[in-house]
């Protein structure tokens, strides 16, 4: 299951924060809204690539813009992040719905390297100015198509 390894790699990052006086934990919340956090939340997004593969006609596809949504808060010595990965569907299938992306273990790595320098700048209000560590890109073939983005349909995908 690929959130266990989510899971697995953010907790293994986790510990990087050298902050054992708090407990921090990763969930799936597909409800979150990316510029709207609730109160008390901040907010990160960052690009990845994944691969999609459609449920209707088994077709699948690369892509190198695929956003991802981070909400995160420390209260009370616990920390919380909720991770949406948006989806995209087939251009071939009329009414395709949504797919979630399947991203790749190094590429999940970059993304929770990158959360980790966020939730110190964020959460512990450490100065570190921007450190962004780029994903491993995919071979696409085609361009990007906005109508089948769920963040260029949010107004949070990079390529608009």
């Amino acid at each position: 299951m690929e959130q266990q390894e989510w899971i697995r790699i953010f907790q293994a990052e986790i510990e990087t924060l050298n902050r054992k006086e708090h407990t921090w934990h990763l969930e799936f919340d597909e409800s979150i809204v990316p510029n709207n956090p609730n109160m008390g939340w901040k907010t990160y997004l960052r690009k990845t690539s994944a691969r999609f593969s459609c449920n209707s006609c088994k077709r699948s596809w690369p892509s190198n813009l695929v956003m991802v949504v981070f909400h995160m808060r420390l209260m009370n010595g616990q920390g919380t992040v909720k991770v949406r990965p948006l989806r995209q569907n087939c251009k071939r299938c009329p009414n395709a719905q949504m797919v979630k992306p399947s991203v790749e273990s190094d590429n999940i790595e970059v993304l929770m390297e990158n959360l980790m320098v966020k939730i110190r700048i964020k959460c512990y209000q450490e100065d570190l100015g921007e450190q962004n560590k780029m994903p491993r890109n995919l071979d696409v073939k085609s361009p990007h198509e906005p109508g089948h983005c769920e963040g260029c349909k949010l107004g949070i995908c990079t390529k608009q």
